[in-house]
Parts: structure tokens; C-alpha cells; sequence
């Protein structure tokens, strides 16, 4: 996704600048091409050496925009040379200037001097985060089409205080960029809600022993995501994640364990979604009696004791409403059309994805995947394997274009 795409990265002043240089090494490694300007106060943080030798290309600063050139103005070639602009970590005093268009330095020249989407990843102390002049230039900012945000989230920060402010981590960062080269910064499911389930549930015979599935909650978690990057709100009604994920302000987590739980969460919120995407792996059966208290292995029983647990999909299918849209996933081996096709009709979905789980980097547990969209019009889409976070944006595109 990153391969010879070019990102400019503007550091600010604050000592979340150390964990861009995990973000510069990370693009560079991807094949990317990347550009780093420093603003003054973030070289008492970080040196130009440090983002230099990560990044491979000297690092620019104001000595340089000041300096007398015989070329284009720099400012006027990093802008149009750009395809992600990201500042991080955005301070109090960088948002100020953007807010109202105000340029006295490289960084904010080069911002006015650009088109290309921008990534703003703020950083401060909780008290400079909530002050009214702040959020009232960060409620600016971010109604300028140009600008996605990521972060910040809650935690310990510098001063010791635990509070908003602390700076997204590069893996959240660095998803967003992605996203950010999917969609260029398009919102076009604001205003909607999406109800998704992910992860594999569990189904117990004892408290220690249960009946599950490989499912991580990766693709879940890639849907959840890329919902958010293009505007939506998320109710994620989720079993265990192999992954951390953190509610905010347009996500709420609705934590599971078992089918039954999981159907009951998913009933519960359905009349507030538009989309219902269900791509939880859900057990089909459970083990008929539980026992409260952990089986010596001698009690085990030789001949397990089964029964079905609830189809919630066909469930969701017989309770939403018309202008809601119910989107289905069929884990399948060998030929994996027909059983989708039979599943899309018979549990009368608007959309499933069929995903091949005996294909190498496909499936369960895996950073990429590879599916075919189809829906109830008999169109098709392949996608080729991808990562789970393109695959969602893809499977939003032929959502919105059906």
C-alpha cells in the first residue's frame, strides 16, 4: 500500500515527537518515499540528523526556508510534491495557525502551498487540550474537508497527569494514512450508523474449555476502522480480540463471549444502525449442558453432548427494516461462490462477502485477505489479496456504488 507513494511529515514541538521516528522508519521500510520538515521547537526534541537517517533524504527546517535558493521556493515543491501530508505531533500553537490560515514558518507554508489530504495527529497537556480557545480552533480545522484527524486518546502523558492529550500510537497513525491513500480523505459515510460484529465466539463446557474458532477479530476491527475513517459512527458488538481497540466518540463496544450474547447485542442495537455487517465467526452449535466449575480430565465426557445456538443472521434478516442494508461473510474452502450465493439468497442478505480461508495469507488470524462481493442485483466484484483494512474500504465502494 505504501510502495513508492509519498508522504511529507511535519514534526512538532513535544515530546511525542520520538514516536514519529517509528512512523518515518515504518513508511521507509514500506517503500515509501518520505520528506520530513522540523519545525524549530521540535529540534529540541529530535535532531534533523535522526529523521535524515531514517528517512534517507535531509531533513528540512526554517534555516533552509530562509535560505536564498536559485530552484522553486521549497515550501512551493514540497506542497505539489506530496501525496499525505502528516503533522504530528500537532501542538496547540501549529493548530492555532492552520485554524485561521496563518503561515510564518516551513510547515505552515508548505500546508497553505499543498492540495493533498493532511493527517493531524494533536498532542498536548489535558488542561491546553480542553481549553475553549483550542477546541474552538480544533472544531475549525476539522471542518475543512482537507484535514482527518487520529487522536489523541487518553492516558498517561508527560506531565504525569492521565487525561486526553497523549498522542495516537504510529500503529493507529500509520493505519490512517493508509485509509487516508484509499479513500483521499473522503467522508462519505457521515451521518450513518453501521452495527458490526467481530471476533469468534465461544461456546464453554466448563470455565476453561470451550468450544471456538481461529477468528481474531481482524476483519471486524479493519470494518470498524475504515467506517470511521470515511465519517460513520460504529457500534462493534465484538467476542475476544486478539487486538486493543478503544471506544470514543463515534464508537461504542459492546463486548461478548458467546452466540447467544452476541445475539442479544446485536438485536438490542439493530434499530439504530443503517448497515448490519455481520462478520463475526459465530459457532453453530454449543456444548448441551455446562458445568460451572472446571472438569477434572477423568470426568471428561467421552461423547460431547451438543446444540445449535442461534442463526443470527437469518435473525437480523426477519427483524430489519427497508431502508436498511444487511451485509453477511461466508468462510468457505474449494469453490466458494455457490455456498455464498445459496447463503445471500436463503438468509435473504443485501450484500456477503465470500472469503476463501484455504488460501495462503487468507482467512483467520492473517493481516491480509482476498474475497468476491456479491449482492442481491447478481453483481460481483473480486478483490485480490489485500490488507483487511483495503478489503473493508473496497467493500465500502461496492456498498455505495451498487
Amino acid at each position: 500500500m505504501f510502495k513508492q507513494r509519498r508522504f511529507l511529515v511535519g514534526i512538532g514541538g513535544g515530546i511525542a515527537a520520538y514516536k514519529v521516528c517509528a512512523i518515518i522508519s515504518q513508511l521507509f521500510q514500506s517503500g515509501a518515499e518520505v520528506r520530513v520538515i522540523l519545525t524549530e521547537s521540535a529540534q529540541k526534541f529530535i535532531t534533523p540528523l535522526s529523521v535524515s537517517t531514517l528517512s534517507r533524504h535531509p531533513a528540512h527546517t526554517d534555516q533552509d526556508f530562509w535560505q536564498p535558493t536559485h530552484s522553486r521556493p521549497l515550501h512551493i515543491e514540497l506542497g505539489e510534491w506530496a501525496d499525505i501530508f502528516l503533522i504530528a505531533p500537532l501542538t496547540a500553537q501549529t493548530l492555532g495557525k492552520l485554524a485561521y490560515g496563518l503561515a510564518d514558518n516551513l510547515l505552515t507554508n508548505t500546508v497553505l502551498a499543498s492540495r493533498c489530504p493532511i493527517l493531524l495527529a494533536p498532542a498536548m497537556n489535558t488542561e491546553m487540550w480542553e481549553q475553549v480557545s483550542v477546541q474552538r480552533n480544533w472544531q475549525l480545522i476539522t471542518q475543512d474537508p482537507r484535514y482527518t484527524s487520529v487522536g489523541p486518546s487518553v492516558g498517561l502523558l508527560a506531565c504525569d497527569r492521565v487525561g486526553r492529550g497523549r498522542m495516537a500510537e504510529p500503529e493507529a497513525i500509520l493505519s490512517t494514512l493508509e485509509s487516508l491513500l484509499l479513500t483521499q480523505g473522503k467522508q462519505d459515510l457521515v451521518g450513518k450508523k453501521l452495527l458490526i460484529s467481530a471476533g469468534g465466539t465461544r461456546e464453554y463446557l466448563d470455565p476453561v474449555r470451550f468450544i471456538g474458532n481461529p477468528s481474531t477479530g481482524k476483519m471486524g476491527l479493519a470494518l470498524t476502522q475504515a467506517a470511521l475513517d470515511r465519517g460513520a459512527s460504529v457500534i462493534l458488538v465484538h467476542a475476544p480480540l486478539t487486538e486493543k481497540i478503544t471506544p470514543s466518540e463515534r464508537l461504542q463496544l459492546i463486548p461478548i463471549i458467546n452466540a447467544e450474547q452476541m445475539e442479544k447485542g446485536m438485536i438490542n442495537h439493530l434499530s439504530e444502525a443503517d448497515w448490519i455487517i455481520m462478520a463475526a465467526a459465530v459457532a453453530d452449535v454449543k456444548p448441551a449442558h455446562y458445568v460451572s466449575y472446571k472438569l477434572p480430565k477423568k470426568e471428561l465426557p467421552s461423547h460431547l453432548e451438543l446444540q445449535s445456538v442461534p442463526d443470527i443472521v437469518a435473525n437480523l434478516s426477519q427483524l430489519k427494516q427497508p431502508h436498511q442494508l444487511l451485509i453477511g461473510f461466508a468462510a468457505q474452502t474449494g469453490d466458494i461462490i455457490p455456498p455464498a450465493l445459496d447463503k445471500l439468497h436463503r438468509k435473504n442478505l443485501d450484500f456477503i462477502v465470500a472469503n476463501p480461508i484455504d488460501q495462503p495469507n487468507s482467512g483467520f488470524g492473517t493481516d491480509t485477505n482476498e474475497a468476491v462481493f456479491l449482492n442481491q442485483q447478481g453483481q460481483t466484484k473480486a478483490i485480490a489479496s489485500c490488507s483487511k483494512l483495503a478489503l473493508a474500504h473496497h467493500l465500502y465502494n461496492f456498498i455505495l456504488q451498487s
